[in-house]
């Protein structure tokens, strides 16, 4: 019994030798491979850092917002100190490369007025009647429906000296097209029924519908011979079921008046002509005159 004890008590000891023997080999190994593990980490955040400090290189050299702009965007602004110029999407500098604006000098006190002629509901004679008042010359920017439906009123733009834009024919999301020959036809059309209606070519101003655009947009644009105009001023003046308090309009629209505005306001707006005669006036005593789109780009 001794020895079969103590023959026991040996394999027992011999077996504890062997566990511990293949614990610290299992530790050795698992040591091994985590050692590997964080230096495949190690090389892989290196890599990454590299990587991100290339990118980061890459976008100071051409700008954020270029790169921003590869995809569409919405057209938008941002708003500081009041009275003074808002930020856009892009910079002057990088639209001005497809001729393309969204304000005027920055230094003068000049307002160029535009208006965005989707369809007429009463509203566009009395906005002509107040700009023929204080004699100011506006950009208007039609679509296909404008121009069927009230032919009558385009040719007055024409007859009191002011412009006509194209803000394309059906009104669409500019930035979905991406064949030369439907953005043509876009604006084409309003070209052709424009001067069947007037006898004389359109002024190729464009403005992108909804404010949405792209890089190639703008690029198309300019191959087809056009200027773009975004803004730099604009409120929520659309909505026919909603329409702005009239005060409170006048109020917007005298703090955020700044130099080399290019405001946008739509010709559908029954507070608009409700509110211009007096909107003149004021923008007027603020020391603010009124120029053409012609003017900016002479003197961009």
């Amino acid at each position: 019994m001794k020895l079969l004890w103590r023959s026991g008590r040996r394999r027992g000891k011999a077996d504890g030798k062997e566990k511990e023997k293949d614990i610290r080999e299992s530790r050795k190994q698992w040591s091994g491979i985590t050692a590997q593990k964080v230096s495949i980490v190690a090389v892989l955040f290196l890599v990454m850092y590299a990587l991100g400090a290339l990118t980061a290189k890459k976008a100071e050299s051409v700008g954020v917002s270029a790169l921003l702009h590869e995809k569409s965007e919405n057209w938008g602004l941002g708003f500081g100190t009041e009275g003074k110029p808002p930020t856009g999407n892009a910079s002057a500098e990088e639209l001005k490369k497809y001729n393309a604006y969204f304000i005027g000098d920055t230094t003068q006190n000049t307002i160029y007025l535009t208006f965005d002629c989707g369809y007429e509901n009463g509203n566009t004679e009395p906005i002509l009647d107040a700009l023929k008042k204080h004699d100011v010359k506006a950009t208007f920017f039609v679509v296909g429906n404008f121009l069927e439906t009230s032919p009558e009123i385009v040719k007055r733009m024409i007859a009191e000296g002011h412009t006509v834009g194209n803000h394309t024919y059906h009104h669409l999301d500019m930035s979905s097209i991406s064949s030369m020959d439907a953005f043509k036809k876009e604006t084409q059309d309003v070209e052709n029924l424009f001067e069947q209606i007037t006898g004389t070519p359109i002024t190729k101003f464009y403005r992108p519908p909804q404010g949405k655009y792209n890089i190639e947009n703008l690029k198309m644009a300019q191959e087809l011979g056009y200027h773009t105009f975004f803004w730099s001023l604009a409120y929520v003046d659309w909505y026919q079921d909603n329409q702005p308090d009239p005060q409170e309009a006048i109020e917007k629209l005298t703090r955020r008046i700044h130099p080399g505005a290019i405001v946008l306001l739509h010709s559908t707006s029954s507070t608009n002509a409700q509110i211009l005669d007096e909107l003149l006036n004021k923008w007027e005593d603020m020391g603010y005159s009124f120029h053409s789109l012609n003017e900016l780009i002479e003197h961009s």
